[in-house]
């Protein structure tokens, strides 16, 4: 999963960026609200870390901003801001969640995996599509009870489609979430993924919707 980090002290975003890494997911850093609001805007995020107190542009004027532009990913506040009505307004503003600084790396990756599962209709720490179970605490994938041994751009690729069952995912789409803005995408290669993770878990799971993409079936 691809989250956006908006966090104005660079140490701290490298650590929050470096920790989500390190949990598998794909997370690049924004350190200030007018580059915030424009890529939050223009690029596909599957959640978004909002510091408050931002140079340029404050984060509730972007967090207002991202939801005007009808961004529908999950939005975590994160400040040191503890008041209880600047937690409403940032609630009211949009946001899905509130995390108050000092804070713990576990917890916001919890709420982020929370977030991330009602989003997209999972309500279960374990998602179950089929035969297939991925439990998105420990990152461990078993089809018909046995443990499947995944490499970590297979799992992203796998965790992406399972949090978006039946629904038709194309090349660029999963290209777009399993790698950051930086790296030197190739579409062709999700093909290659798709092939090892169907010699794993069977080729009758990952359906090829021809001309348009990939859909991984919950029957």
């Amino acid at each position: 999963m691809k989250v956006l980090v908006v966090e104005d002290e660079l140490a701290l975003g490298d650590q929050i960026v470096a920790g989500l890494e390190q949990s598998g997911w794909v997370a690049e850093l924004s350190s200030d609200g007018i580059d915030a609001l424009y890529r939050a805007t223009s690029e596909p995020w599957d959640a978004i870390v909002l510091d408050l107190g931002l140079p340029k542009l404050d984060g509730l004027t972007v967090l207002k901003g991202i939801r005007e532009e009808h961004v529908s990913c999950p939005v975590i506040i994160l400040s040191a801001r503890n008041e209880l009505t600047q937690r409403v307004e940032g609630l009211n503003a949009g946001a899905d969640d509130y995390l108050t600084k000092p804070f713990q790396m576990v917890e916001l990756i919890a709420r982020l995996r929370a977030q991330l599962r009602r989003s997209t209709g999972n309500a279960s720490p374990v998602i179950q599509v089929g035969g297939l179970s991925l439990d998105t605490r420990s990152s461990k994938v078993t089809h018909n009870g046995e443990d499947i041994s995944l490499t970590a751009l297979e799992f992203k690729v796998l965790s992406y489609m399972m949090h978006n069952a039946d629904k038709v995912i194309s090349r660029t789409e999963l290209v777009e979430h399993i790698y950051k803005q930086d790296f030197d995408r190739d579409s062709n290669t999700i093909e290659v993924f798709i092939g090892r993770i169907r010699r794993k878990i069977g080729g009758d799971v990952i359906k090829t919707v021809r001309g348009l993409g990939y859909r991984i079936n919950a029957d």
